[in-house]
């Protein structure tokens, strides 16, 4: 089919189109802009040491991005160069990336949980001159790997603790860089004004590295222009305002958090701040924010968490829950198909709301207006579940290559099991094979140091291939079908590669024959594990099983607590989203008979994910 320019739900009109042409030219800019709009309108809020919510204005923003820019410029940080930042999502994070941005270098994403040979790796490709590291247990891990990354001329801790070893002072606090800015600027005014009008629309803004089908990560090159067109586009539907408060607890190493820092620049509402997500609850009903973005399994534990509360309660309390929903759930469906609520049933509504729904958004500090999710696909019947309960779920698409957001439902159409219209200035077209495919200003440039996989990814015409199959519907809406390619994201958003995982396991074990990992859309990771029969043969004579059949050996609890042994062992080895939570040895290995291998012995996965569906739905069956 031909490709959509803009997708019948979200038509470019003249205000759009005047909105996203005339955004500004790089992210210093757009950040600059704010501030001298809205100097004294609140920018951020966070809790201090003491739990106390402090706030911060835009010319206070300003202000320390400034002093910041200019101590990276004092340590000999060069236009376009990379700075890393390796850390949590908390306010100085922001502050390091506008800084960064307003130095016209390039911000390197580390997630905080990033295992100390891929810190190393993505430092030493990224080439970062300069780290941002959280914490002691950061500065540790990148200390660790120094000889490794030899371009890495200062570490900056970002919780402004000071080592004991500064390494000869390659070791410095934030308030360090922020004195020795203050420094520069009384020498150099203009110098990062100079910086800032040096910046290129299409200059490299940002490098996340994602997972490829190797292992290694890959860094998606993603310019400044592309992050302003982000804000620009939300700020088109006109969906937001500068009154509206978003509590941001989302990972700024990952390219959601960082649309929603552009879309914040470009309306110029506040954002409050903690990336603590054992505490999102709770700062909900503190901050009480009007919107708020999250991976579909916040909203899954959320759900379990009232329901499970509901049902402890049990009695007349739990009656009237679970009414209460079946009730809404009819409301809800008469209104989106536009027909009428009969009198009864809307004056039951109008009961539930006040005793059990109105509490439910007290909850979430009862002013959310919608929810955004991202970053994996939404569960319909959760979406439901809260849309009943009066708080609507915005469900949205895109990849880390094509700076996250392409897709959203909009509050006036919101489509169930849909991820919304593409967003105006963007183009989708659907493949023949099916797959989705990309082509706008926010698609990234290619893979850092990578020509071979970006030309895998970008196309001659410029397309980005998602790897993703979907269909439009008659609105433009896209719904996303499935994964043309074996790489899986898990519930909570993390790019998997089984391939990898796999690989490693049988390096590991010896006595393992297929080694088979499952987690898509899931919560976490799982293995089916077969062991080889004639190495589990000589295992059995080592261990007093001789004669034993291979059904009762791989059934036997040694067998259990050795192949334990091996994925403790794995896991230690990997990211903390990748490791292998629950796992099952089958008490066959797998064929060609079966249909499970190819004749070369390759393994059909799908195929093995069929026949086994039962046993991978049984790990998981806590989750329901």
């Amino acid at each position: 089919m031909s490709p959509l320019s803009v997708s019948p739900g979200a038509q470019l009109s003249d205000e759009m189109r005047q909105a996203i042409e005339s955004r500004p030219e790089n992210c210093a800019v757009q950040f600059r802009d704010r501030v001298a709009k809205s100097p004294e309108r609140e920018a951020f809020q966070y809790p201090d040491a003491n739990e106390q919510w402090q706030s911060v204005t835009w010319a206070e923003a300003g202000q320390v991005v400034d002093q910041l820019a200019a101590g990276l410029l004092s340590l000999g940080v060069e236009p376009r160069q990379r700075v890393a930042i390796a850390s949590g999502t908390r306010y100085e994070w922001v502050l390091a990336d506008l800084a960064i941005m307003c130095a016209a270098a390039a911000t390197t994403t580390v997630y905080p949980t990033t295992i100390p040979d891929d810190v190393a790796y993505i430092l030493a490709d990224s080439e970062s001159r300069v780290v941002f590291a959280e914490d002691q247990e950061q500065v540790e891990k990148v200390r660790g790997v120094r000889d490794r990354i030899p371009s890495v001329t200062k570490v900056v801790v970002m919780d402004n603790t000071r080592p004991q070893d500064d390494g000869g002072g390659w070791i410095i606090t934030l308030d360090d860089l922020a004195q020795l800015g203050t420094e520069h600027l009384a020498a150099n005014p203009s110098s990062v004004d100079d910086a800032i009008a040096s910046i290129e629309p299409d200059d490299l803004a940002t490098l996340i590295y994602t997972s490829g089908t190797t292992g290694r990560p890959k860094g998606a090159r993603l310019k400044h222009s592309g992050w302003t067109y982000e804000g620009a586009a939300v700020q088109a539907y006109n969906i937001l305002s500068r009154d509206d408060l978003q509590f941001l607890w989302l990972p700024l190493a990952h390219s959601f958090g960082k649309v929603l820092l552009s879309t914040q620049m470009q309306v110029g509402f506040p954002t409050a701040i903690d990336g603590r997500v054992d505490r999102i609850v709770d700062n909900l009903a503190i901050v009480k924010p009007t919107f708020m973005g999250a991976a579909p399994r916040i909203f899954e534990k959320a759900h379990a968490k009232i329901v499970m509360m509901q049902a402890a309660e049990g009695g007349v309390k739990e009656k009237l829950f679970n009414k209460a929903f079946e009730v809404g759930l009819k409301v809800d469906e008469l209104k989106r198909a536009g027909k009428s609520v009969p009198f009864f049933l809307g004056l039951q509504h109008g009961l539930f709301d006040a005793l059990v729904f109105k509490k439910i958004r007290e909850r979430f500090g009862g002013r959310v207006r919608f929810f955004i999710s991202g970053a994996a696909a939404l569960n319909r019947d959760i979406a439901l579940w809260f849309n009943a309960a009066g708080i609507q779920i915005l469900e949205g698409y895109g990849l880390t290559e094509s700076s996250a957001g392409t897709f959203v439902n909009l509050p006036t159409l919101n489509k169930f099991g849909t991820v919304g219209p593409v967003f105006p200035g963007t183009e989708v077209k659907i493949a023949d094979d099916g797959e989705v495919l990309l082509r706008g200003p926010a698609v990234m440039t290619g893979y850092h140091n990578l020509l071979e996989e970006t030309a895998k990814s970008l196309d001659d015409e410029g397309w980005l291939h998602t790897g993703d199959k979907g269909e439009l519907d008659s609105d433009g809406y896209l719904r996303i079908t499935g994964r043309l390619k074996e790489l899986f994201k898990t519930s909570g958003g993390k790019y998997i590669v089984p391939g990898a995982l796999e690989g490693k396991f049988k390096a590991i074990c010896p006595y393992a024959s297929q080694f088979q990992v499952f987690g898509n859309e899931r919560n976490y990771v799982v293995a089916l594990i077969t062991l080889d029969p004639e190495a589990m043969d000589s295992w059995a004579q080592e261990n007093g099983m001789a004669g034993k059949s291979y059904e009762e050996i791989v059934a036997s609890e040694p067998v259990k607590q050795m192949v334990s042994g091996y994925v403790d062992e794995l896991n230690n080895g990997l990211n903390r989203w990748e490791t292998i939570k629950k796992w099952r040895i089958l008490d066959h290995d797998l064929t060609v008979e079966s249909g499970e291998l190819t004749p070369s012995m390759k393994v059909k996965r799908g195929v093995v994910e069929s026949n086994y569906a039962k046993v991978i739905d049984d790990m998981y069956a806590s989750e329901r």
